[in-house]
């Protein structure tokens, strides 16, 4: 039996005009009056009934009405039936049901004039306020990394909430530039870092801080930037104290540091007083990594460049009296430049660099003479052929160590069969070791080696413990398979570490 209630179809002509007023989905006023149905009908009939509501979309006639699960022995009158209740029951000796089926039986009607109008308001108040949140994040969560204005609002201990057209966004301290007070109802220029969506509304985060800061206003103020005609290749800040900016131009002829500078430094000063007088330094970008390093040492005066590429790093020699600028206070300009770059940076005097060299020519031939057994002859002509490592020797064979000259072919195949096997000695180890930077516990782990050790050491892991805790696959991603490829090995080798470091 049916229980359609006909002067209630106005319900559907509410639904869609609070959904065409709101811009709330019509099915979403409705299910909510259903629920709020739901409730209204629990507390009448008691909350123990599986009760629904059905209201039908089109003519807006609704029905309350329960379900019971069919059982062969009734424990809950309240939402079970028996099989022989449902035969007895008007209308139902013909439906083809089963023990587990479910039934519905209707109930009787309930005024629901006031409560459809209660729920309908409480409908607009949620579906509004949760409507706002989507348009409000849907408006911003794209925009990280665009510049807002904002006006200052309130200042507090923990940062400043600003205005941004309409929206509020917030500046924490650690994201505003150091020492700078901003005031109520200052204007401010910041950058969108994150837009969160929580249950209280969205959260929009911002920063003076971030290189993208930088970025964006170095391409509102050049329009070469803006045009894609020049690239910001690099950024490093300090922030409130000092940045360098890297640059390229698309266009060999254009001079991009200039164009970024502006005429008399015009365009280069909007940036610089916006950052509260942090000072830039631009340059150009360069591929090359020597030269790349030349540049970002600016205004220093590079005098020679000695790369490193295995250990990434850039050693540089420069005069006395641009030594200081070339590290900066505080070694600023140093650690910038390094930033900027991604190289780690050495910076030496020309007399320390004599004395470096001299101090490793002497290593390098006590190296050759103590360990490799060279005469003094030999050992000065591999060193004036640039050769100073035991890893170098290893990858020249003896015919082409013959061809350098005072090394005859019988000196190169006895120095080959000499460096081979000193490369299988504990001595070698040690230095292999100490030069990658790797605790000598690693020396105590099985199946552990100088190749697989220095792929350790180029991706960070320097110690027993950071090697113990690796799984099988995360091995691999470290130690490539032509270093070592079997799978019971690597796990031997894994728990050798294991047991030194927990041990």
């Amino acid at each position: 039996m049916s229980n359609y209630v006909s002067q209630n179809t106005e319900i559907i002509r509410v639904a869609e005009s609070v959904a065409s007023e709101k811009g709330i989905p019509a099915d979403s006023v409705i299910e909510a009056i259903e629920q709020g149905m739901k409730v209204a009908a629990r507390k009448k009939y008691g909350a123990e009934y599986d009760i629904h509501v059905n209201i039908d979309r089109k003519t807006g006639e609704f029905k309350i009405f329960r379900r019971l699960e069919i059982v062969d022995n009734v424990e809950d009158s309240h939402t079970q039936i028996s099989m022989d209740q449902v035969k007895e029951s008007a209308g139902s000796a013909n439906q083809e049901v089963k023990i587990g089926d479910h039934v519905t039986q209707d109930l009787p009607a309930i005024d629901l004039k006031r409560l459809v109008a209660q729920v309908v308001k409480q409908v607009i108040i949620q579906k509004v306020r949760v409507a706002e949140k989507e348009k409000q994040y849907d408006a911003y969560k794209d925009k990280a990394g665009e510049i807002v204005n904002g006006i200052v609002k309130k200042v507090s201990a923990k940062g400043v909430l600003l205005d941004i057209g309409g929206e509020e966004a917030f500046l924490s301290r650690e994201d505003s530039i150091p020492g700078e007070n901003l005031t109520q109802n200052e204007r401010v220029r910041a950058c969108i870092k994150e837009v969160v969506r929580k249950d209280t509304g969205v959260q929009i985060y911002l920063s003076r801080t971030s290189n993208e800061f930088m970025k964006k206003l170095f391409m509102q103020e050049v329009p070469e930037i803006y045009d894609g005609i020049i690239n910001i290749k690099a950024v490093s800040r300090e922030p409130g104290s000092r940045a360098k900016v890297a640059v390229q131009a698309v266009e060999s002829n254009l001079d991009p540091v200039g164009a970024c500078v502006g005429v008399r430094g015009s365009r280069v000063q909007v940036v610089i007083h916006e950052l509260k007088g942090e000072k830039i330094d631009i340059i150009e970008w360069s591929s090359d990594p020597a030269a790349f390093v030349v540049n970002s040492l600016v205004p220093a005066q590079v005098l020679k460049v000695v790369i490193d590429e295995e250990n990434n790093r850039i050693e540089t020699v420069v005069s006395q009296k641009d030594y200081s600028i070339a590290i900066g206070r505080r070694g600023q300009n140093a650690r910038l430049a390094s930033r900027l770059t991604g190289w780690n940076i050495n910076i030496l005097t020309e007399e320390e660099e004599e004395s470096l060299r001299k101090d490793e020519t002497e290593k390098v031939y006590n190296l050759f003479v103590k360990h490799l057994g060279l005469d003094d002859i030999s050992a000065r002509v591999l060193i004036s052929e640039g050769i100073s490592e035991i890893d170098e020797l290893l990858q020249i064979s003896a015919e082409d160590l013959s061809t350098i000259e005072g090394l005859t072919e019988e000196i190169a195949k006895d120095l080959v069969a000499k460096v081979k096997k000193f490369s299988k000695s504990k001595e070698y180890l040690d230095m292999k070791w100490e030069k990658l930077g790797l605790n000598k516990e690693l020396l105590e782990v099985k199946n552990i080696d100088a190749n697989i050790a220095q792929n350790l050491s180029r991706n960070g892991v320097n110690d027993v413990e950071k090697l113990a805790d690796l799984s099988r696959d995360e091995f691999k991603d470290v130690v490539p398979s032509e270093v070592l490829e079997d799978d019971k090995k690597i796990d031997d080798l894994i728990m050798s570490a294991r047991s030194i470091a927990y041990k």
